[in-house]
């Protein structure tokens, strides 16, 4: 459960300008302006401190709850500016379209790649196949976790496929992303772009369905996984 303790706004309020910040494209500053049409008065930087606290924590939720994915995954990072450097957000998605997972790093190597691979084997189970595109060190980090496979004595190792035309389904989904993240020019650190593109990947998936919740809003959706 998340805790609100201490907040001096009711939660639903909290959840609701954090949600709104993730889903739509917006500024802090425009944020601030359509609360206070709402009657809520709250500042830029109370809501920007709003995002850094809770979508960590909604994600983590929202990594527990999701549907089941499929076991072939499409792999691919895109580029997010943090104080004034452009860093890199990996990110793989299932055959289907289904978010398996993200995570923002300020190289692009075999380390940064290696790691991303544990955080979504560890999240979403072995795949069956990966299509990657043609860097290297993704290749390598996917040999990384093979060799951990051949160490363990597994007997069915993962199939990499480096086949651009497959993972054109990644790339329109990167658009999702972008999309949200041009009204906010550049992140000011790592941690708030970490956590403010971990609450736009949760709305991605309310959006694209993956939490088997017919009849509810997106919102309430986004609610539920502070419950």
């Amino acid at each position: 459960m998340v805790s609100f303790k201490g907040a001096h706004h009711p939660k639903s309020v909290i959840l609701y300008a954090v949600y709104f910040y993730v889903r739509f494209a917006v500024s802090y500053r425009d944020l601030e302006e359509i609360m206070a049409e709402r009657g809520v008065h709250v500042d830029h930087a109370t809501l920007n401190r709003w995002v850094e606290k809770y979508t960590n924590i909604i994600a983590k939720q929202a990594h527990r709850r999701k549907a089941q994915a499929e076991r072939s995954w499409r792999m691919d990072e895109t580029y997010v500016k943090v104080k004034g450097r452009w860093m890199y957000l990996y990110r793989a998605i299932d055959k289907q379209g289904e978010t398996l997972d993200f995570m923002l790093s300020e190289r692009r190597d075999e380390a940064a790649a290696t790691a991303f691979f544990i955080r979504a084997i560890a999240n979403n189970g072995f795949p069956d196949r990966v299509v990657i595109d043609k860097s290297g060190s993704n290749a390598a980090g996917l040999f990384n976790m093979n060799c951990l496979l051949v160490m363990h004595n597994w007997c069915c190792l993962i199939d990499v496929l480096q086949v651009k035309y497959l993972n054109n389904i990644i790339e329109q989904d990167h658009r999702f992303i972008k999309k949200i993240t041009r009204p906010m020019q550049t992140f000011k650190s790592f941690n708030s772009a970490a956590a403010t593109l971990a609450g736009i990947e949760v709305a991605h998936m309310i959006r694209k369905g993956q939490f088997d919740r017919s009849g509810k809003s997106g919102f309430e959706q986004f609610a539920e996984l502070a419950r």
